[in-house]
């Protein structure tokens, strides 16, 4: 179950570091002004379409770092792909297939993705 005032302070933070007021972050989601004030003050709890737009037009947030506070905030995309395995240049592949993307799945829900 989400904590609401944790939440609350995430999506501060996603505010704060893209320098966006309440109602610049609602027009940039999507979402009425209001909706963004009834979170923020508690009243409201965060529908999944509430995150999903966040996390479709901010891509350094994570959600599971929004919903839960694990992994890290902003998302380094840059530094899953830097230490991607080397199997993507492994071009001994007896049946001449190659390695395009390695989804590595955690007991904790999250989860890594390696692209070539």
């Amino acid at each position: 179950m989400v904590n609401i005032l944790e939440f609350t302070t995430r999506l501060k933070k996603v505010m704060d570091f893209h320098q966006l007021s309440a109602s610049m972050f609602a027009d940039k989601i999507g979402v009425q002004r209001s909706s963004i004030s009834h979170i923020l003050s508690g009243r409201n709890k965060p529908s999944l379409d509430f995150i999903l737009k966040v996390t479709s037009e901010f891509k350094d947030v994570d959600m599971y770092w929004l919903l839960n506070g694990k992994g890290s905030f902003p998302k380094s995309e840059e530094t899953h792909l830097a230490s991607a395995p080397s199997l993507f240049n492994d071009s001994s592949s007896s049946n001449g297939k190659k390695i395009q993307r390695i989804v590595v799945f955690y007991d904790d829900g999250t989860f890594d993705e390696y692209k070539k």
